[in-house]
């Protein structure tokens, strides 16, 4: 986010700025003042700020948060604590963090409330911890908090290849179910099984609903996550289990769909909406609990975020456009300076 009116020390820093609602081919990358610590608040130096599908849509205006222009994106952060603002005890000047802000991560400095970061291993690659606040925190959420994914059943993960798909299919299997990868090429799929997933479905050549027929025996499935709604919604949902869970993350397919409600009805089938960003600001100390466990398994290596692709401030936009055409495998991230 750029800075507020507070008192101005002629520090600058370059941000990419979004300084008109619409394409993401208009961002401009300029000098801007350093934005200053208040209280609760802390300035992160930022190394690496990873790339996401709401950056997208806040640039396009499409997103549940409306910032006034102009603003950066970005919402995954990692880097150093520059400046600590009053009654800030968890962390302190240097220390490295990692952590989630409304937006303004494409930036070399950015303004977050203190509880949205918190240290991380110093040792711990910033292009790793600016890929898995949101997209591990948001799947961790929806597999364990929203749909309370057991062991044994079958997940179904839409888009699967992507950020938060590819960390669905990872977590799904690390929590014992049987993982269903669903992309858009032969190559993302190799990219799941290559992070677990017990099954891959082609959907942009086979027919989604007889391919799940297929994979589940006929006897459905027991979880889906979808971050793409379209067109796959609806099979998706017709392939549920009795008392089978649909996960909402999502609309990275453009088209919010529209499901009847007799299909949740005959099957006593539940839709659950996941929005980690307003449950994490709901129940901070719970978030933090599921992101110590995933780093937890981050060092541990049973889970790596995988970072395809890195790109420079200012190339963020070439870096979005990775994810509108459909390009992106895991994570791509925007890396800072030294």
């Amino acid at each position: 986010m750029l800075p507020r009116e507070l008192p101005w020390l002629g520090g600058q820093m370059k941000a990419v700025l979004c300084k008109e609602l619409g394409s993401i081919g208009d961002l401009v990358v300029e000098d801007v003042p350093s934005p200053r610590a208040g209280a609760g608040e802390v300035v992160v130096s930022v190394k690496a700020c990873g790339v996401n599908f709401p950056d997208v849509l806040l640039v396009q205006g499409k997103y549940q948060v409306k910032p006034a222009l102009p603003f950066s994106p970005g919402v995954e952060i990692a880097g150093v604590v520059k400046e600590v603002g009053a009654g800030v005890t968890h962390v302190k000047l240097g220390d490295p963090v990692a952590g989630a802000v409304p937006y303004g991560g494409f930036a070399e400095e950015v303004l977050a409330p203190a509880q949205n970061v918190a240290p991380v291993p110093a040792d711990l690659d910033f292009r790793v911890a600016a890929a898995f606040t949101l997209t591990y925190g948001t799947s961790y959420h929806a597999l364990v908090d929203r749909a309370a994914l057991r062991p044994g059943e079958t997940l179904l993960v839409l888009g699967a290849a992507g950020g938060v798909g590819l960390a669905a299919v990872e977590l799904g299997k690390l929590l014992g179910a049987r993982v269903i990868a669903a992309a858009s090429s032969e190559a993302k799929l190799a990219t799941c099984e290559r992070f677990g997933a017990d099954e891959g479905i082609n959907y942009e050549q086979d027919d989604l609903r007889e391919a799940l027929k297929r994979v589940s025996a006929g006897k459905g499935l027991d979880v889906v996550y979808d971050p793409v709604g379209a067109r796959f919604a609806e099979p998706a949902v017709r392939s549920l289990a009795w008392r089978g869970r649909y996960l909402v993350i999502g609309f990275a397919g453009g088209e919010i769909p529209r499901i009847p409600l007799n299909l949740p009805l005959l099957m006593e089938r539940s839709i659950m909406g996941v929005y980690w960003g307003a449950w994490s600001a709901r129940e901070p100390d719970a978030n933090r609990a599921n992101l110590a466990k995933i780093l937890d398994w981050i060092m541990q290596g049973r889970l790596k975020p995988l970072v395809s692709k890195t790109f420079p401030l200012a190339r963020a936009a070439e870096a979005l456009d990775e994810l509108t055409s459909r390009r992106a495998l895991g994570k791509i991230v925007l890396v800072g300076a030294d």
